[in-house]
């Protein structure tokens, strides 16, 4: 399985709603906090291509965007052979 990251925020909604998918699926993952540091949130501002909301999620390295984003996917049937 490839490795998953997201950064979030703790209050974040959206960020509830990704990782639980995730977890649902039995997909390990790396949480990235970015409220109490602006360099980490440059850093995902920089990877995710300008985007500066949270969750942004990458998959292998890859961006994916965020929760609609990784919803849309896993509806569609192209998440889980992202992730394998």
């Amino acid at each position: 399985m490839k490795p998953v990251e997201i950064y979030t925020t703790p209050i974040c909604p959206y960020c509830l709603a990704a990782k639980r998918l995730l977890s649902k699926k039995g997909v390990p993952f790396t949480e990235i906090d970015v409220s109490r540091d602006p360099s980490l949130r440059e850093k995902m501002t920089t990877r995710a291509g300008g985007r500066r909301t949270v969750p942004q999620i990458f998959i292998g390295g890859t961006h994916v965007g965020g929760c609609d984003d990784i919803h849309a996917l896993d509806h569609a049937g192209k998440l889980d052979p992202m992730l394998a």
